[in-house]
C-alpha cells in the first residue's frame, strides 16, 4: 500500500468535515471571481452605456453597494469558518497518527532502541508529521479550491470570448510538463534533507543529555567539531534541495509570466480591429490573474506537497518498523500466578552473527525462593533476567513460568507479575507521588505512603520542598542515588508483584543508602520469587540458590556454605571481596 492509500486511512474518519471545508472554500474564491464580471459591466455597460451622468452614478453606486455587502458582511464568516474547519480536521489527523505511533513506540523492542538515536525518534513523530499536515490543508483542500477556482474562470471566459479563452490556457500543458518533470526529484531531495535534520537532532539530543560528561572531560571543542559536522551536512542536503526548488520556480513562475502577455497582445490586437470591446480585454487581463494566481499557488502547493510526501514515506518507514517480541493470537493472560521460574537450555545471543552471551543455561527457581546471580562482568547475568520479562526472547531453549512458556503468555500481562529494581534508576520529570505511581497508576494516596514507607522513603520524601509533590527533574537529577533507588522500590512495593527482579540495585551507593535499600529489598523479597544480580557477595549470602555464571554458562551452583565448602570460583571471588573491604 502506497504512504497515501495509507494516509487516507487517517483522513477518512474527517472526510464529511474536509468535504464541508472545499465546500466553504469554493464560495470564499468564487466570491473575487466576481470582480472581473463588475469591471467589464462597469467599463461598457455604465461608463460606456446610454444614460445622463446622474443616472450612471446612481447606477454605480447601487451595483457597488452590493457587491460591498458580499465582500464586507458575507465573506468574512466564510473565511473563518473555512479556516477554522480546515486546520480542525488537519490537526485531528495528526493527532491520530501520533497516536498510533506512540503506541508503536511502546511495542518495539529495546533491541531497536540500542540501535537508534532518541532524537531521530523524536523527529519523526514531530517533525514529519507535522509536515504531513501539508497534504491535507494543501493537497486535500487548497489545491481543489485552485483547480476549481481555475474552471469556474475558464467557464466564465468561455461566456465572454472562446478564442482568447484558448489563447489564455495555451500555455498550460507546458505548465503540467514543467510540473512533473521538476517535483519527481524534489521528493527524493526533501526526503534525504529530512533525514539529515533528524541526524543533527539525534545528535544534540544526544549531547544534551551527556552536557556533564563533555564538561568533565573538557571536550567542548571536539564536541563543537562534531556538531558543526553534521550541522554541514544537513546544510549541503538543504542547500540541493533548495537549489532544485529555485530552479522549479524559476521555469514555472517563467510560463506563468509569459501567459498573460499573450493575452494582453492577442486582446490589445482585437480591441484595435474592432472585434473586442475594452470592457471585455480590461475582464479578460483580470481574469488571467485570477487564473494563473491560483496556477502559482499550486507551484508552492506542489512543493510543500511534495515535502509531506517526502515526511509520509518517513512515518510509515518507521511505522514498519518490525516488533521483536509479537503476542501470540491465543496467548493467555498471565494471572494469579505462583511464581516457579525454570531456564531449560536456554541459548541467546543479540544478532544472528554475533557470539552466543548465554549457552544452555538450564536453571529452576521455585516459588518464594530467592536465587542470586553472580560472576565477573560480560558474564550473561544481566542478559539472562531480562529474558524473564521477554525484554528480548531466547535464541534456543524456553523460559517456562508455572510449567508455561512465557511466550505463550501475552507480554503485558507477564510483565504486570514481574518487579524490576535495576542499577540505573530511571525517574521521569514528574513529582515524586507520580513516579511511585508508575507501580499502580490508579493506587491511592495511601497506598503510595504505605509504598513508601516500606522502601524507606517516606522520611526523605517529606523532607523534600513540597513532600510527595515535588519534582524530581529529568531523570530524576535533583535526587541523589540512593534517593533515587528507594523511590524505584516503593514503586515495586506498590506493584506487588509475585516475581522481583534486581539487578545491581546496590552497587555505587554510599554505607548509609545501601544499608536502607538492603533493608526494603529484604523486606520486599520476602514471599516472592527473587532474581538477584550481585556484585557483592556479601550481600546474597542468604539466598537460596547462588549461580555463578562465566562466559555465557554456570560454572558453579549451591548455597553460599555448600560453595565456600566446595572452595571452588566462587570461593576465590569471595575471599577476594573480604581481603578488599
Amino acid at each position: 500500500m502506497g504512504s497515501i492509500k495509507r494516509y487516507m486511512v487517517f483522513v477518512k474518519p474527517y472526510k464529511w468535515q474536509i468535504a464541508g471545508t472545499i465546500a466553504i472554500g469554493v464560495v470564499k474564491f468564487a466570491i473575487p471571481l466576481l470582480i472581473p464580471l463588475l469591471i467589464k459591466y462597469v467599463v461598457d455597460d455604465i461608463v460606456g452605456g446610454a444614460g445622463s451622468a446622474q443616472e450612471k452614478t446612481e447606477h454605480l453606486f447601487t451595483i457597488l453597494g452590493i457587491m460591498f455587502g458580499v465582500f464586507v458582511v458575507m465573506r468574512p464568516p466564510v473565511e473563518y469558518y473555512r479556516q477554522y474547519f480546515a486546520q480542525l480536521a488537519s490537526n485531528r489527523i495528526l493527532y491520530d497518527i501520533r497516536d498510533q505511533l506512540f503506541t508503536h513506540l511502546q511495542k518495539l523492542s529495546l533491541r531497536y532502541y540500542a540501535n537508534t538515536r532518541g532524537g531521530e525518534i523524536i523527529s519523526r513523530v514531530i517533525n514529519d508529521v507535522e509536515q504531513t499536515k501539508n497534504f491535507v490543508m494543501t493537497g486535500l483542500m487548497n489545491i481543489w479550491l485552485d483547480v476549481v477556482t481555475i474552471l469556474i474562470a475558464i467557464a466564465i471566459m468561455l461566456t465572454m470570448d472562446i478564442p482568447l479563452t484558448l489563447v489564455s490556457i495555451v500555455l498550460f500543458p507546458l505548465y503540467g510538463f514543467s510540473v512533473k518533470f521538476f517535483y519527481g526529484k524534489l521528493r527524493h531531495l526533501t526526503k534525504v534533507r529530512s533525514q539529515a535534520l533528524a541526524e543533527v537532532q539525534g545528535h544534540l539530543h544526544e549531547r544534551v543529555q551527556g552536557m556533564p560528561v563533555i564538561r568533565s572531560f573538557a571536550i567542548e571543542d571536539h564536541e563543537q567539531r562534531q556538531f558543526a559536522a553534521e550541522n554541514k551536512n544537513f546544510l549541503d542536503k538543504a542547500i540541493d534541495h533548495t537549489s532544485w526548488n529555485a530552479k522549479t520556480f524559476a521555469v514555472v513562475n517563467t510560463i506563468t509570466d509569459a501567459a498573460p502577455l499573450i493575452v494582453i497582445a492577442y486582446a490589445g490586437y482585437q480591441v484595435i480591429h474592432g472585434d473586442l470591446t475594452i470592457g471585455t480585454m480590461v475582464a479578460f487581463i483580470a481574469y488571467i490573474e485570477r487564473l494563473y494566481g491560483p496556477l502559482r499557488r499550486l507551484i508552492n502547493s506542489s512543493t510543500l506537497i511534495t515535502q509531506a510526501f517526502a515526511s509520509m514515506d518517513r512515518v510509515f518507514e518507521f511505522m514498519d518498523e518490525p516488533y521483536d517480541i509479537v503476542d501470540k493470537p491465543d496467548a493467555i493472560k498471565a494471572d494469579r500466578v505462583k511464581g516457579t521460574v525454570q531456564f531449560e537450555d536456554v541459548t541467546f545471543q543479540y544478532g544472528e552473527k554475533e557470539e552466543k552471551v548465554l549457552d544452555r543455561v538450564s536453571l529452576q527457581a521455585n516459588r518464594g525462593e530467592t536465587i542470586a546471580l553472580v560472576g565477573m562482568s560480560g558474564g550473561g547475568k544481566s542478559t539472562l533476567v531480562s529474558l524473564i520479562p521477554r525484554f528480548y526472547d531466547v535464541s534456543g531453549g524456553r523460559i517456562t513460568l508455572d510449567g508455561i512458556d512465557i511466550r505463550d503468555y501475552e507480554a503485558t500481562s507477564l510483565r504486570n507479575q514481574i518487579g524490576m529494581v535495576l542499577q540505573d534508576t530511571f525517574l521521569f520529570s514528574h513529582s515524586v507521588k507520580e513516579n511511585i505511581l508508575v507501580g499502580k497508576p490508579d493506587a491511592t494516596d495511601e497506598e503510595v505512603i504505605e509504598a513508601a514507607k516500606a522502601a524507606n522513603a517516606h522520611d526523605f520524601i517529606m523532607k523534600l520542598p513540597e513532600g510527595y509533590d515535588t519534582k524530581v527533574g529529568e531523570r530524576g537529577v535533583k535526587l541523589s542515588g540512593g534517593q533515587k533507588q528507594r523511590v524505584s522500590i516503593a514503586r515495586v512495593f506498590l506493584k506487588n508483584p509475585p516475581i522481583l527482579v534486581m539487578d545491581e540495585a546496590t552497587s555505587a551507593l554510599d554505607l548509609e543508602s545501601e544499608h536502607l535499600i538492603q533493608e526494603a529489598l529484604e523486606k520486599l523479597s520476602k514471599d516472592r520469587t527473587t532474581f538477584i544480580v550481585a556484585h557483592r557477595l556479601s550481600t546474597i549470602t542468604h539466598a537460596g540458590q547462588i549461580v555463578l555464571m562465566e562466559h555465557g554458562k554456570i560454572a558453579e551452583k549451591g548455597t553460599h556454605q555448600e560453595l565456600m565448602a566446595k572452595k571452588g570460583l566462587y570461593y576465590n571471588l569471595f575471599q577476594i571481596q573480604q581481603l578488599n573491604m
